[in-house]
């Protein structure tokens, strides 16, 4: 019999709904695996043994009560952590920034609350760099979050420990937030399925969003898994800035739409970056003509389509990036505790006046606009994920010139942000791996509202291609 780690988080709810798995005893086995193995992987900030193990009994007690079938939550008794930048009432919170390394939340979410819904059991907070900027998990309120598939190299960021927790079997499945890739970078970086939906998908409530490019989704290790996240995700609250209309289905039930024949897709590729001067990686390049012709065995159409964006389209997103920075309530006297790469950009949002911000704004809203008249000839995109392999920790980051460092990060994620600034769903896809044995993600796009279609089509080539064969990272079975 499989250990209760090796099923993916649907198996974990059915195997719980069956009476076949007690929530207790999954709790108490990754509270086991996490003590064992999270020293050396960075996943999580902060473990909520305590809060697991209430969680735990209270799904125990709804099965007693008798309930059956499809009146009980979907995910009860299913650990799923939650990023750190999420606030939990009553649970440290830090953002990742040593500022907050003792904040303790006192509101939360209403994807905090969908996810209680739902029935999952918290077992902690998972790693995130500072305030989420950067590209890699790394800050001075915890160790380096690092992809299990070579501890020398980090997870990526800002997910980068709820990707580590999910593709070392420290959780099944984990919520992550993306606005400029954080879901999708890390992803790749781990093996994993790293969603970001479109923009208004899934509610920033009780907060705003006074920019658009951050969104909640799932990570996981199966699309599925990733689909059925979404749906417990993907509720509209009164008053969101940017509301979607509701799906005619369930997005777990367009991600099975694969078992049927799927329609010819016309599907557009590109590998040219458009920040003048980066390299895509060969080893990136192979794995992006291997899943092209995938796609056209499986009977779709691939093009190849130019680049959308011309070079310096993509500036306006620097400065509305920093002003998001800025709005951190830090204390005067701590800003010096900050990471360098946060002051600076933090140094350029406060110099933005409010006239600077709109006009920022309004010239990211237009790049947006002539990205998504692109995508939208296509019924999906297909390019890289990443323009480079796992890189080591601390290879990107330049305490001494935070320029460079975010010129780094850029030059290691160039197909990630348009995807944020024009708020069009993307998916990473673990269908490649290095001649070393480092994932490599490739990432679909969709238009607009297309997550369905979108999880369709992955599903669709897990199935040809399934990753789930190649087993857990060495260590981490």
């Amino acid at each position: 019999m499989a250990e209760p780690h090796e099923l993916t988080m649907l198996e974990q709810a059915t195997a719980v709904r069956r009476g076949e798995l007690s929530p207790v005893a999954l709790a108490e086995h990754y509270l086991l695996r996490i003590d064992r193995l999270d020293a050396s992987l960075g996943a999580y900030l902060t473990v909520t043994a305590d809060r697991a193990l209430d969680d735990a009994r209270r799904a125990e007690q709804v099965l007693v009560q008798g309930a059956q079938g499809d009146a009980l939550p979907p995910l009860l008794g299913v650990p799923v952590p939650v990023k750190d930048l999420t606030p939990v009432p009553g649970v440290r919170f830090t953002s990742g920034s040593a500022v907050f390394a003792d904040r303790v939340a006192t509101v939360g979410t209403r994807v905090g609350e969908l996810l209680h819904e739902a029935g999952t059991v918290l077992p902690g907070k998972t790693n995130t760099p500072e305030f989420g900027l950067p590209a890699y998990t790394e800050s001075r309120v915890g160790p380096p979050a690092r992809t299990p598939y070579d501890l020398t190299r980090g997870a990526g960021g800002s997910s980068g420990g709820a990707a580590a927790a999910v593709a070392a079997g420290l959780a099944a499945a984990a919520q992550g937030s993306d606005g400029g890739g954080s879901i999708r970078i890390p992803a790749s970086c781990c093996g994993i399925v790293g969603l970001k939906p479109t923009r208004g998908r899934v509610s920033p409530a009780p907060f705003g969003d006074i920019s658009g490019l951050a969104v909640n989704g799932p990570l996981a290790r199966t699309v599925r898994d990733a689909a059925a996240l979404l749906d417990v995700m993907a509720a509209p609250t009164p008053g969101d800035p940017f509301p979607l209309p509701a799906t005619d289905r369930t997005f777990l039930g367009w991600c099975d739409a694969y078992e049927r024949t799927p329609r010819r897709l016309r599907i557009a590729r590109w590998a040219q970056p458009d920040v003048p001067g980066v390299a895509v990686d060969p080893e990136v390049l192979v794995a992006y003509e291997k899943t092209s012709v995938l796609l056209a065995e499986l009977g779709h159409d691939v093009v190849d389509a130019p680049q959308p964006l011309a070079p310096g389209d993509r500036d306006a997103f620097t400065p509305v990036w920093a002003v998001l920075s800025a709005l951190a309530p830090v204390p005067p006297e701590r800003e010096s505790d900050l990471m360098p790469m946060t002051r600076w950009l933090r140094d350029q949002g406060r110099a933005a006046g409010g006239l600077d911000y709109a006009r920022a704004l309004a010239a990211m809203q237009t790049v947006g606009r002539t990205f998504t008249t692109a995508v939208a000839r296509y019924d999906a995109v297909l390019t890289p994920t990443l323009a480079q392999l796992p890189p080591s920790v601390g290879a990107l980051r330049d305490d001494a010139d935070p320029a460079a460092d975010f010129g780094a990060q850029i030059a290691f994620t160039p197909f990630t942000g348009p995807w944020n600034i024009a708020g069009l769903p993307a998916i990473s896809l673990p269908l490649h791996w290095s001649a070393d044995g480092l994932p490599i993600g490739m990432m679909l796009g969709a238009p607009h509202g297309a997550e369905g279609p979108l999880l369709a089509l992955a599903a669709q080539l897990e199935a040809a291609q399934p990753w789930a064969v190649r087993g857990a990272p060495p260590g981490f079975e």
